[in-house]
């Protein structure tokens, strides 16, 4: 198919809007931010980025820790509203009628109708132009004992997370396969060997 093309800009989508928050248990700030992501495998590290005209910048600048909310499709009005107001005039807590919880490592809160957070810690903050990058490392996972299998498996597909692509909030869709399926061996019919040949029972 024919394509226009166009000057370079942020078209990545979709991406995970996040809660992010941030302070401490008396003076928390939610921010709802898009452009987050995962940097490294181990050690554990994400980035997120803002500007620093936002509010929760500077409280995450001078703290050096923040926290990733997942956010469930729920919740979607919420998100929205704590990317649109900002902190220094309206507590996003009281407004949104979410409710911290105490996080097990850093001193800010979580949100607890959340189901996963990320508990982070600042590494280095890097400037961009519009936007700081803040790299972080995730020193606590905290997830809803609802997404664990009998096993213990986390199983993410029950937290209905949502996306955002440029500009709008979509709910994740049909699975539509595992990570290296396209690979794996097919598995026989019942009652086939793997050569194709029917079983005979005797």
């Amino acid at each position: 198919m024919a394509k226009i093309h166009w000057k370079g800009s942020s078209l990545l989508a979709p991406v995970p809007p996040v809660m992010v928050t941030c302070g401490d248990m008396e003076n928390a700030n939610i921010i709802t931010v898009a452009w987050a992501g995962i940097i490294n495998t181990h050690p554990p590290r994400v980035s997120i980025s803002v500007r620093p005209t936002r509010h929760s910048y500077g409280i995450i600048r001078e703290r050096g820790e923040f926290a990733i909310n997942l956010t469930p499709a729920s919740l979607v009005r919420e998100c929205d509203y704590c990317g649109i107001y900002t902190g220094a005039k309206v507590d996003k807590f009281a407004k949104t009628g979410l409710h911290k919880e105490p996080a097990q490592v850093v001193a800010c809160p979580i949100i607890a109708e959340c189901p996963l957070a990320l508990e982070c810690r600042v590494l280095d903050i890097l400037p961009q132009g519009t936007h700081d990058l803040f790299l972080a490392e995730v020193v606590g996972v905290d997830v809803e004992d609802s997404l664990l299998d009998e096993n213990g498996r986390l199983c993410l597909e029950r937290a209905g997370l949502m996306a955002f692509a440029h500009g709008e909030y979509f709910s994740l869709g049909d699975k539509l396969g595992g990570f290296g399926f396209s690979a794996a061996k097919k598995k026989p019919p019942q009652g086939k060997r793997a050569d194709g040949r029917q079983i005979r029972r005797k």
